[in-house]
């Protein structure tokens, strides 16, 4: 989603892009990398500062926005050249995702708060991605506020993932088998104090990973890629018709179809960026919704670069 200062919302034009990454122009739309986007959410506060790591990672790959945006200007907040003289000629920002951390950055650098959601649709998108959002598509999983609650469902399976609310990138999840430890209970309590419930999801034998890919509250395509220990590791670079084909044996059509039933009600008035719904494909070929993350995805950039080629 982009803003204009003259109206807000998505701007219908098309705007001019500069190859080059070292300057602007005017009528430059600006995307920024911010793969910390994660993180930012699960802590709230604007005034956090992601971990080293992962500012680094944002400033070394900022160009895989490039992908996304073909010659638009890219580059991470945390990149020393964006500035007052850069930001001026800006007409448009894009981000990998929006949270209020890089409001507060790209703020303190000169950008024009009229090329940002204000705080109110930050705080949809934050509550948007809250897990518990995306629990009337799954079913068999729970917003948990108790241990005990944990106990009674480890008397009927044995087997269960915990995930806490706000996370990403394969943090903030913990595998569970037969009983709680001490750590685990350590865990939930903590957790449940911070952002309101653990999740709990069945702990499925997964054969592949799949992804629905969506923007401005249309669907863009499929994308399939690998994992481990919940943690995404690559995609597998295969056009729609072929993922599609792929998975004609499961029913992946009739939750495609489940998830834009939903998101028409709950998503889309509410929400017009870049979405991505990770699905998981068990051994017997049905299919789960795993969650929902409001900001752009590898799936996209590897779908884009697909109908790049």
């Amino acid at each position: 989603m982009e803003y204009d200062c003259k109206k807000r919302g998505r701007l219908n034009v098309s705007p001019f892009y500069l190859q080059n990454k070292r300057f602007m122009t005017a009528a430059a739309t600006l995307c920024i990398f911010n793969p910390e986007h994660d993180l930012c959410l699960a802590n709230g506060d604007a005034n956090y500062v992601p971990p080293q790591s992962a500012v680094d990672f944002a400033l070394r790959s900022a160009s895989v926005m490039q992908v996304l945006y073909p010659g638009a200007c890219c580059c991470s907040v945390y990149d020393p050249k964006l500035g007052p003289a850069v930001l001026q000629g800006v007409a448009a920002i894009k981000a990998w995702g929006w949270n209020v951390v890089l409001r507060r950055e790209l703020l303190k650098r000169g950008a024009p708060e009229c090329l940002m959601p204000t705080d109110a649709e930050l705080q949809t998108i934050r509550e948007l991605q809250h897990r518990s959002t995306v629990l009337p598509l799954q079913g068999d999983c729970y917003a948990l506020y108790r241990v005990d609650e944990m106990d009674a469902l480890l008397r009927d399976r044995k087997d269960w993932v915990l995930k806490a609310p706000w996370s990403g990138a394969g943090r903030g999840l913990r595998w569970v088998h037969g009983r709680m430890s001490d750590l685990d209970r350590s865990w939930f309590e903590k957790t449940v104090a911070s952002q309101r419930c653990v999740v709990a999801e069945p702990r499925r034998a997964v054969v592949a990973d799949v992804a629905l890919e969506y923007c401005g509250g249309r669907f863009v395509g499929y994308s399939y890629f690998r994992t481990g220990n919940g943690v995404y590791r690559e995609n597998v670079m295969w056009r729609d018709e072929v993922i599609a084909g792929h998975f004609s044996c499961t029913d992946l059509q009739d939750v495609k179809d489940r998830v834009e039933r939903w998101l028409a009600v709950n998503v889309w008035p509410r929400y017009g960026g870049p979405l991505g719904v990770d699905l998981i494909v068990g051994n017997d070929n049905r299919v789960f919704v795993s969650e929902i993350n409001f900001r752009h995805t590898m799936g996209m950039v590897a779908h884009s670069k697909i109908l790049q080629q």
